[in-house]
């Protein structure tokens, strides 16, 4: 799907997401560096690979495919995305959690544009996507709905009922992306609530499943258009993902799931991610 040029430039744009997330972790002193370095891959090919329409200059344009993101503690990697395919200046990254700043630790819908959605409270994202996903049906609207999800809130029985609800109406304009990195607040997923075998019991519900690598972008591009070709049913893409994905300090580390480097650990970071 993609050309080995196109890969390049989604490397080259998680690798500046990932350096934005730290810069702006550091500058605010709290937030949640885990997901969001894990996500920057998939964040980065869905806004820039071409196959999702996003109308930066037009963030409203009732044609655009709808993004949310559930679990929204990891909004430090979809500000930067947004920054990075030119939805608002990349220098209003740094007022991250500031007073008076469009950019909140956890979305605020249409605070920023292309936010979508609200997030904190885990387990809802997929139930306001499938509504979305609903309307356009009932509307025949042509747009898509992506609902990004952490593999932890799926121990909420909200999200089962929704994934109930979504195969029984075949929303095949409906594709949630499951961060499966295995790590929740206060440890691995696994051992807090097992999960497994995940993808069975998605395909339990009458869903597509599509698993890959989630640092992959061409990977990632391919279920995409994968999911653009399903018409029976819904479609999940669970993406094996590392937290920490770059910075050697945090990676499978779940205690950097919601904690800000400092001063030097950011420096460290920022050298390792660099080009």
């Amino acid at each position: 799907m993609f050309t080995d040029l196109k890969v390049k430039e989604l490397e080259a744009a998680a690798r500046e997401i990932r350096r934005n997330v730290i810069s702006m972790l550091v500058a605010a002193g709290s937030g949640h560096p885990g997901g969001a370095l894990g996500m920057a891959d998939v964040m980065a090919t869905l806004y820039l690979g071409g196959q999702v329409k996003t109308f930066p200059n037009d963030p409203w344009n009732e044609e655009r495919d709808r993004i949310l993101v559930s679990n929204g503690h990891i909004c430090p990697g979809w500000y930067a995305t947004l920054a990075q395919a030119g939805y608002f200046p990349k220098e209003e990254l740094l007022t991250l959690r500031k007073l008076g700043s469009r950019l909140q630790g956890h979305p605020h819908y249409r605070e920023l544009p292309g936010v979508e959605n609200s997030g904190g409270p885990l387990g809802q994202g997929l139930s306001q996507g499938i509504g979305q996903a609903l309307a356009a049906n009932m509307d025949d609207k042509k747009y898509r709905v992506y609902v990004l999800m952490s593999d932890g809130e799926l121990q909420e029985g909200s999200n089962w009922e929704a994934i109930m609800f979504a195969g029984k109406n075949n929303l095949h304009n409906l594709t949630a992306i499951v961060d499966r990195n295995n790590i929740q607040i206060d440890g691995f997923t696994e051992d807090i609530m097992t999960l497994e075998p995940l993808a069975d019991k998605f395909r339990a519900f009458n869903w597509s499943v599509i698993e890959i690598d989630g640092h992959n972008a061409r990977e990632v591009g391919d279920a995409i258009a994968k999911a653009h070709s399903i018409f029976e049913n819904p479609t999940v893409i669970i993406a094996h993902t590392t937290p920490g994905k770059g910075v050697s300090l945090m990676e499978g580390k779940y205690e950097w799931h919601g904690k800000a480097p400092n001063g030097q650990e950011a420096e460290m970071a920022l050298i390792e991610l660099a080009d």
